[in-house]
């Protein structure tokens, strides 16, 4: 298969390795080529009875895809796209495979980690489960599907979809993210009592007027969630509420084909590859966003992201 991804079969058990410890097992074309065509092997296999998804090494499950890759072939001019289609392709496979599928998000488990164990039937974490959606940290929205997942948590996914907040498995748990803890009962921080200002916070459908009212809060955690999302891609920001927004009422496989399409005008734009520059390559931390803040995008300008809908529907 590949050597950054084992299988084998055991007593009727498939199993999925991801074998890339060193990179926290961040998903290239490779392993996710391998994947697919062993899931697809399985499904006409008798002897296969269920399938695992687990991880190599101690630092964590997957730390999502490898972004910095897909960038280099979006600076390139290279087929950029095909990397995402071949990523939510599979996610959706695994939402939708016809024998039982369980995921062991051990550590670290980001981005298109959480697409891929996080749309499994039985979904395991742990105590020392860290899970992010850190997409606007680098010019991008949540993608891999689980705005689904986001855009039904209320304020709280929306806190964790614009800000890139981490979460623990004890959150994962009441995101419906995870089904069930190895390690018993475990914490989760963004529902309990201090949360409330998470809920006032975020109830604007705009990101100026949440920005100000994070910014505003006596609480530290709020205000502190307010810098947070200033740092953000002010664009990626304003495309995903508004891609939450539209979630809320989307099957899952709507949901990829929107993260589809929203990549495909998105990623061209420009603050994905500085956003990956800065927090992955060169690692200043000091991205050169398109627009400096959320007050200088122009909503027309979001519009034409989300045109591919009305176009669809003519």
């Amino acid at each position: 298969m590949s050597e950054t991804l084992l299988t084998d079969v055991t007593d009727g058990i498939a199993r999925i390795t991801l074998n890339r410890p060193q990179a926290i097992n961040a998903l290239d074309d490779s392993m996710m080529n391998a994947m697919y065509e062993a899931l697809t092997a399985w499904i006409k296999d008798d002897n296969v009875t269920a399938v695992e998804i687990t991880a190599n090494g101690e630092r964590g499950f997957c730390a999502g895809a490898d972004v910095r890759a897909l960038a280099s072939v979006v600076e390139a001019g290279g087929p950029w796209l095909h990397f995402l289609e071949t990523e939510y392709a599979l996610d959706m496979m695994v939402a939708n495979y016809p024998k039982p599928v369980s995921s062991h998000m051990r550590g670290i488990t980001m981005g298109g980690g959480v697409g891929l164990g996080g749309h499994a039937d039985r979904r395991i974490v742990y105590a020392d489960t860290v899970m992010a959606m850190p997409e606007t940290k680098i010019g991008f929205f949540p993608d891999v599907g689980v705005m689904y997942q986001l855009s039904r948590a209320g304020a709280i996914g929306r806190h964790i979809a614009l800000t890139s907040a981490t979460f623990t498995g004890g959150d994962a748990l009441l995101l419906n993210l995870a089904d069930e803890s190895a390690d018993g009962p475990l914490p989760a921080p963004l529902f309990e009592d201090p949360s409330a200002w998470i809920e006032e916070c975020y109830a604007s459908d705009d990101p100026v007027e949440i920005a100000q009212a994070l910014e505003s809060h006596p609480e530290e955690a709020a205000r502190q969630a307010g810098r947070d999302l200033r740092a953000r891609s002010p664009f990626a920001v304003f495309v995903t509420l508004r891609a939450l927004i539209n979630a809320q009422k989307m099957e899952l496989s709507e949901v990829l084909n929107q993260d589809l399409r929203l990549a495909e005008s998105v990623i061209p734009m420009g603050d994905f590859v500085e956003g990956v520059r800065a927090l992955l390559v060169d690692k200043d931390n000091d991205p050169k966003w398109r627009y400096a803040t959320l007050e200088d995008v122009p909503v027309d300008e979001v519009d034409k992201v989300f045109s591919y809908r009305s176009n669809w529907q003519r």
